[in-house]
């Protein structure tokens, strides 16, 4: 792996390590959603779900659409699921 894909994938691995940010991928598997859906799912406050939402677009982990005053949000990469799928699997084993 040559320098800038690396830089490019710690990019993607550093957009996802949050907690909030993993729920909200989690949410988002399962389709699009609006920020007042994700606000309303998570509990915290519309300011933080749209400062989390915002970092992982800026990191082409998700994309958007505008639908009236409403923005909606959507996995842009399927892989990004993958991941979460191989990692929450690996923190639930012992060593």
């Amino acid at each position: 792996m040559d320098y800038d894909t690396a830089q490019n994938v710690a990019g993607v691995l550093k957009a996802l390590g949050h907690p909030v940010r993993l729920q909200i991928v989690e949410l988002l598997e399962h389709g699009e959603m609006c920020v007042g859906d994700v606000v309303e799912k998570l509990g915290i406050p519309q300011s933080a779900a749209s400062q989390q939402l915002g970092l992982m677009k800026d990191k082409q982990v998700l994309q958007w659409r505008r639908e009236g005053a409403k923005v909606f949000y959507s996995i842009k990469n399927p892989n990004v699921i993958k991941l979460l799928h191989c990692v929450h699997s690996h923190s639930g084993k012992k060593n």
